[in-house]
């Protein structure tokens, strides 16, 4: 069985792309079949797996706006067995403008992914932070959403736009998708502020937020410098602990949930009103 799993939160730097592409590897190093969707024009999972965007002959742009190539002409095996990446450039964004009037434009993404999934254990995609017609074809392609949440001040800040969308997409496009659960990210020990934003998301969310939590580390800032997931770049750091950490967890709960059916977060019932606790049905 094949896990699509979105990776997103409209609010930047809160280490979207560190949790797909760390994520990513610590699955693939596990023999998991696994595939990474890069769905953000800015490229950082590209070129976080040392991948130069600047040279790429064809991206998942080519095959948004209805290129003719299989899927298989664009992916690449990056540095790690069992990975793979459909990689990102600039030339993305302009897929926004491009499938404005194209019919079913918002399941571009859909389509691909169906047509590729039996190849894979696990899907993961890297969203673009906005709610634009990218971010909707990633809810719209995705199973699942897990999304971070970085332990600062705003941390709360859009996430019921975030969950209203989420609403929306099941309306009108994809009916099952479901809320894995939040991740906090970028944590501080070392400052009360973390410490209480996490007391508060916890409140907020209780069982929905994962209990591993990823630390703010100098090496795991370091790691898409080299192009490389903080599991290759410094095995033994805290990074990679938690990452490690993280995705034992990750496993753990999707077998669990896929054990039950309709299990996850329900969206707000209006926009701005977040229900944390309720079970979707």
């Amino acid at each position: 069985m094949t896990h699509v799993v979105a990776i997103a939160n409209q609010k930047g730097g809160v280490g979207k792309t560190t949790t797909a592409v760390n994520l990513s590897a610590c699955l693939a190093s596990t023999h998991h079949r696994t595939l990474l969707i890069d769905m953000d024009p800015q490229a950082n999972a590209t070129s976080g797996l040392g991948i130069d965007k600047q040279t790429l002959p064809m991206t998942i742009y080519d095959l948004l706006i209805g290129s003719p190539e299989p899927p298989e002409r664009v992916f690449l095996n990056p540095i790690i067995k069992d990975l793979w990446l459909l990689p990102s450039n600039i030339h993305t964004i302009g897929a926004e403008s491009e499938l404005l009037g194209a019919s079913d434009k918002e399941r571009r993404l859909r389509h691909i992914v169906h047509n590729i999934r039996d190849r894979f254990d696990y899907i993961i995609i890297d969203a673009p932070p906005s709610l634009g017609l990218l971010a909707i074809n990633v809810l719209t392609a995705a199973d699942w959403l897990l999304i971070p949440v970085q332990c600062e001040y705003y941390a709360l800040e859009g996430l019921s736009l975030l969950m209203e969308t989420v609403r929306r997409v099941r309306s009108a496009f994809n009916p099952e998708l479901k809320i894995l659960g939040l991740l906090l990210t970028m944590f501080d020990s070392r400052t009360n502020l973390a410490r209480q934003v996490t007391e508060d998301v916890r409140r907020h969310f209780g069982s929905s937020v994962f209990n591993s939590i990823i630390a703010r580390t100098v090496k795991l800032s370091e790691a898409p410098s080299f192009g490389t997931p903080i599991t290759l770049y410094d095995p033994n750091s805290t990074g990679a602990r938690c990452h490690i950490q993280f995705c034992e967890e990750f496993l753990s709960r999707l077998e669990e949930k896929t054990r039950t059916t309709n299990v996850g977060i329900s969206p707000p019932r209006t926009q701005g009103e977040i229900l944390p606790q309720e079970v979707a049905q």
